[in-house]
């Protein structure tokens, strides 16, 4: 099946480090962002991941004609899961050793990267945690706080991952353990499919750290999370708990 189309040169065939940024609508954030990632005193590929955003973000990306910052276009059924799992196969196929997953909208800040990055050194999978020791939010509405906070305690309560912030997108993987899961059998969404791809990781023997974030509410472009999503991640921690068992 084609997954996805990439309609630029040919990616680094050097870099180990790739940074994958699913993108929908983000005009007004996603040259910044790449700028500040390449930036980094890191020997890194960036992957933006776009569903065919009708603001033409896939465009801003392959203007800025630098070999480290590419876009892939697609073609697909949309949704924030599909496109991680599409930026995972081609940054595998890429020959990356470490992948980095974050939002396009300044949320996560990248300058947090080279710790996640670290972080593997002794982990498999590293979040980027808002809710650890030192970890924290800025500018988020009061209501917003409460759910997340309860997400991740249900979480927590039902899966037994031992982690404070399961839902955090912001994270950084080790080759080995994504080639452990069969990314075929993935199916959720949203916040649950990063529970899902974090309960995986772990039922396959994945070393969990996380390291602290300030989490910052975006200030341009529009969140694509709704309460409805949320509420839906609920019974999907039912479903994984009771059809995955835990691997020896």
């Amino acid at each position: 099946m084609v997954w996805a189309e990439l309609r630029t040169a040919e990616l680094s065939e050097t870099a180990k480090i790739w940074v994958i940024v699913p993108t929908y609508n983000e005009a007004e954030n996603i040259q910044k962002l790449l700028r500040a990632i390449l930036s980094l005193d890191l020997d890194l590929q960036v992957l933006v991941v776009d569903d065919q955003s009708p603001d033409g973000t896939a465009d801003l990306i392959d203007s800025m004609d630098d070999p480290r910052a590419r876009v892939l276009r697609r073609t697909g059924e949309r949704g924030y899961g599909h496109a991680v799992l599409d930026g995972f196969r081609t940054a595998l196929s890429g020959g990356a050793e470490l992948i980095v997953g974050m939002d396009a909208d300044f949320s996560h800040d990248p300058s947090a990267i080279p710790a996640l990055v670290e972080g593997t050194q002794n982990a498999d999978v590293v979040i980027g945690s808002r809710y650890c020791a030192d970890g924290g939010t800025i500018n988020w509405p009061v209501y917003r706080m409460a759910l997340s906070r309860f997400a991740n305690h249900y979480v927590r309560s039902i899966l037994r991952i031992p982690v404070t912030d399961s839902t955090s997108g912001f994270r950084c993987y080790r080759r080995e353990i994504v080639e452990k899961l069969d990314l075929d059998e993935i199916r959720s969404e949203g916040y649950s499919f990063l529970v899902e791809l974090l309960y995986r990781s772990w039922l396959v023997g994945a070393r969990i750290v996380e390291k602290p974030i300030l989490f910052r509410d975006r200030l341009l472009g529009k969140s694509k999370i709704n309460s409805k999503e949320i509420y839906r991640s609920i019974f999907m921690v039912l479903w994984l708990k009771v059809s995955l068992h835990r691997k020896g």
